[in-house]
């Protein structure tokens, strides 16, 4: 198989999608990786550890899309992008289609095989490919929250760990998954003051307990969530709902009760955000101010930390390359239950139950979905 991997050229994003031990890995099953020159710079990668690695590397772009049957890439395709697909390709990356509908309705109309890393889910309903990035997402949170809180970014002047009798900041967390207990260690290891919400009492519990009681945590609902806000110096919006729209926890007249100068850091902004106020911001310009309130909306806060992000992406997307390049897409999709659930799309249709309800389009069944030889009476 001729596996893609192209520059990704979203606004202030330095990841690439597979070191060059990963395209050793794919030569060494005889795979033909086409690398774009320059692709790893960002993450400390040279071109030379590339062509080490078997790549083939081109300046050409437009000859990758070209001639590769699978695109591996970080971040969804861009608008300059949408030309060079093709139909058939199959196209590995995080989509979250639900967050954009004209992207949605730009992949449709290039009938690609659109597969999300963001939806690929175990049986257990864990999302492998999206846990890496999350759990850096999440301990970024707290540091960029910790930076914005900081009077010269429009923050209070608060310092997260507080001083000798002066109390620390106090974090209020939307969400006990990935994201949010990462943002918890950290936040807890700085020495903040912690509150977490979520509507899943056995994840606040893990967390009471692996912080040693060190945090406060309540049930997520509409009035917990406005009284705990009201107070906080930063807020941390850490919910996800699989391939599907975060869900709008925090309302603008919830932000107005906040005290001038605190923070938001939205890390569901991929998803379409949980604050009524967040727009996707840039790692060149990732804060603006509403209601008095820093929002801090950065759709990739992983690619900060490019090179730990992109050893990271690897080693969980890896396996799942091997196996369609290995196998062809159909073989691997119809083997492996964790991978069919990451199609997104195929031939000009949705297969993603989230993003079809997010826009409220037609859903066809998964064409690679076991056929059940007795299904169960009507």
């Amino acid at each position: 198989m001729i596996i893609g991997i192209p520059k990704e050229i979203k606004a202030g994003e330095k990841r690439v999608a597979m070191t060059p031990q990963g395209v050793d890995a794919l030569v060494s099953h005889h795979h033909k990786v086409m690398v774009e020159m320059g692709a790893g710079e960002g993450s400390g990668f040279s071109d030379r550890e590339y062509e080490k690695a078997g790549a083939i590397l081109t300046e050409n772009v437009k000859r990758i899309w070209k001639e590769a049957d699978l695109i591996v890439k970080v971040k969804e395709p861009q608008e300059q992008e949408f030309p060079m697909l093709k139909p058939g390709q199959v196209l590995f990356t995080y989509l979250h289609l639900a967050a954009s509908q004209s992207l949605t309705k730009a992949l449709m109309a290039a009938r690609i095989v659109g597969i999300g890393y963001e939806t690929v889910q175990e049986q257990n309903g864990s999302l492998p490919l999206l846990r890496p990035m999350s759990e850096i997402a999440g301990r970024a949170s707290v540091l960029a929250g910790g930076i914005c809180l900081e009077a010269k970014y429009g923050g209070r002047g608060v310092l997260l760990c507080g001083a000798s009798g002066v109390p620390a900041a106090k974090v209020v967390i939307l969400g006990a998954g990935v994201v949010g207990a990462n943002a918890c260690k950290v936040a807890v290891g700085m020495g903040a003051r912690v509150s977490v919400l979520d509507v899943r009492p056995e994840r606040l519990g893990y967390l009471h307990d692996i912080t040693q009681g060190h945090i406060t945590t309540f049930i997520s609902n509409r009035m917990t969530i406005s009284e705990e806000i009201a107070d906080a110096d930063l807020v941390i919006g850490a919910v996800l709902i699989p391939g599907a729209q975060a869900p709008k926890l925090v309302t603008r007249e919830m932000l107005r009760r906040m005290r001038p100068g605190s923070v938001i850091v939205d890390v569901s902004i991929d998803q379409g955000g949980c604050f009524e106020t967040a727009r996707p911001t840039t790692h060149e310009n990732p804060t603006y101010l509403e209601e008095g309130v820093v929002h801090y909306c950065v759709a990739n806060i992983p690619g900060a930390f490019p090179r730990t992000s992109t050893f990271a992406l690897t080693n969980a997307t890896f396996p799942y390359i091997l196996q369609m390049a290995d196998l062809g897409y159909e073989k691997a999709l119809t083997e492996n239950e964790a991978l069919r659930k990451g199609l997104n799309l195929i031939d000009g249709a949705v297969v993603c139950e989230g993003v079809a309800h997010s826009f409220g389009i037609s859903c066809i069944a998964n064409p690679f979905s076991p056929v059940l030889e007795n299904p169960p009476p009507i």
